[in-house]
């Protein structure tokens, strides 16, 4: 029987409910994990500064945030920003789509072109010139049946990816949450072949594949479900937990 020592999970649609809570149940779950020294780890799209919610509730030993542009590890944090060029070259042919909803995750803050409610961005008229001079984690083109105008607008170091069925986020190729759990990993003394993952969507389907055990909750896309070795219940059923409750016998 293989021994695992890490668990790895993304965050919505995954560990957290759709309603964008935790149970106490689930923190319970992953806190006995860490009682049992296993190490507890989260890969997310998700910027820091919205992740006060489940910080509030939970430790992670390390975290790769906004798909591995940020990774948090014990003691320094690494980088994996678009490079400034770039970026003004993949805005301004985005600006030239009807009713473009651009935003860019930066280490400033999050800013759009157009209100955005749901995320309350600082909001900037200046695409394609840049709102900060620090980095930029992340473009996000907001709408459905965009993915195709975007990647025609890449460059050789930047891929994008569709998050929810309709934000088509573009990142540094460096900047994937397979590289980010690499770094954790490495980090922590830990191998792949010894994490369990949890994930949903389409950022998730790498590291399903490379993990040791590799868990899609019912909910997931198709292509992350194939890619899974196992299927958990959905993450409003707490699926996560109850798989891990299961395998480690807690």
């Amino acid at each position: 029987m293989r021994e695992f020592r890490a668990v790895v999970t993304d965050l919505d649609g995954t560990l957290v409910r759709t309603d964008k809570t935790l149970t106490d149940y689930t923190v319970r779950v992953l806190e006995k994990c860490r009682e049992r020294g296993v190490a507890v780890l989260a890969a997310t799209a998700r910027p820091e500064r919205s992740m006060a919610d489940v910080l509030s509730r939970l430790h992670f030993d390390a975290m790769a945030t906004l798909n591995g542009a940020r990774i948090l590890l014990p003691g320094r944090v690494l980088e994996n920003a678009i490079d400034h060029t770039t970026c003004r070259s993949i805005l301004e042919k985005l600006l030239a789509l009807p009713d473009a909803v651009l935003s860019l995750e930066t280490a400033e803050g999050f800013f759009a072109n157009k209100p955005i409610p749901a995320w309350q961005p600082i909001l900037f008229s200046g695409f394609p010139s840049l709102p900060t001079s620090g980095a930029v984690y992340k473009i996000l083109l907001s709408g459905r049946g965009l993915q195709g105008a975007v990647e025609a607008a890449l460059t050789e170091d930047t891929y994008c990816t569709v998050a929810e069925g309709m934000h088509v986020q573009v990142m540094s190729r460096a900047a994937t949450k397979w590289n980010g759990i690499r770094e954790m990993l490495d980090c922590l003394g830990l191998r792949a072949e010894e994490t369990v993952y949890f994930g949903d969507d389409n950022d998730d389907v790498e590291p399903l594949m490379r993990c040791g055990l590799g868990v899609a909750v019912s909910n997931a896309i198709e292509r992350a479900r194939e890619a899974a070795d196992e299927i958990a219940p959905s993450n409003d059923e707490d699926g996560p937990a109850r798989f891990l409750e299961r395998l480690f016998q807690l």
